[in-house]
């Protein structure tokens, strides 16, 4: 797959990608597009040539597959539930709703049906897909190239396409909630008429707030993706390391990403509790 660490370092962080190259286009191999077609990148120009409607099929994939893992663990839980000695499923699913039912309980003081399960799903499938890092780096990779497919990421979060998708659906409903409940006039005043109440201030007032409002998808999106991502990157610095040292140094990074991983979906879960709880307070 790779001849050098740098080959194989890029090799490793590229993603599956399916996008539209036009005709003319010179491929990899030399060859030319005879007309616009959709096809799978074989090299890291040509995903970047591909623009950006282009998708990260690797990345989409194990997205859809977690989520559905964790929509069905759950209902199989649910559908099976047990009032006697439950067992260790079941007692996981139980500790992972009651945890998420107290953070919402502690930071959200309004009443919207819709936070403690939008809380929960964001916290586990955030956790499922981030557990996907404890697969060794190379054993998808070589499984994807022996089914003819040149790069294949297993984690989702090292992708900021992933990260900024559910940021952006928390902005989205911060949005729709904030002019649900303070309505237009409402939600205008609070970013008109803060921090500084004065008219003549408004315009600094919306500079301001308009800023605070953007930023929390952005830092919300970068926070997770930053943190998976160097991980990732370690795990791929050590695998390129002489066998023994790999064992060495692979268990106490790992150790470490056992607690890393369930803070980054917990610290994604608490600030969209704490946003959603913000544009809920009517001033």
């Amino acid at each position: 797959m790779a001849d050098t660490p740098v080959e194989y370092i890029k090799h490793h962080l590229q993603n599956l990608t399916y996008g539209k190259l036009e005709a003319g286009y010179e491929r990899f191999d030399g060859s030319l597009m005879s007309e616009s077609a959709w096809t799978f990148a074989r090299t890291a120009q040509e995903a970047s040539d591909m623009g950006f409607m282009a998708v990260h099929v690797d990345t989409l994939g194990w997205s859809i597959a977690m989520g559905l893992l964790f929509l069905g663990l759950f209902r199989y839980v649910a559908t099976r539930v047990t009032t006697g000695v439950p067992g260790a499923l079941q007692n996981l699913v139980e500790v992972t709703v009651e945890f998420i039912e107290n953070l919402v309980r502690d930071g959200f003081h309004a009443r919207n049906p819709m936070i403690a399960p939008l809380a929960l799903t964001i916290f586990v499938w955030i956790l499922l897909m981030n557990m996907l890092k404890f697969i060794p780096v190379d054993y998808v990779p070589m499984l994807a190239s022996a089914m003819g497919l040149e790069y294949f990421k297993i984690v989702p979060t090292t992708d900021p396409n992933a990260t900024f998708g559910i940021s952006i659906g928390v902005f989205l409903l911060i949005i729709f909630y904030s002019l649900k409940v303070k309505g237009i006039t409402g939600f205008a005043k609070e970013l008109s008429m803060q921090p500084f109440n004065h008219w003549a201030l408004i315009p600094v007032n919306l500079v301001l707030e308009v800023l605070v409002l953007v930023v929390k998808p952005i830092s919300l999106a970068l926070r997770l993706f930053g943190n998976m991502y160097a991980g990732e990157v370690v795990f791929i610095l050590i695998a390129l390391l002489p066998f023994w040292a790999q064992w060495t140094l692979n268990l106490p990074w790992a150790i470490f990403h056992i607690l890393v991983i369930p803070l980054q979906a917990f610290i994604f879960t608490m600030l969209t509790i704490v946003y959603l709880a913000a544009a809920h307070e009517d001033h």
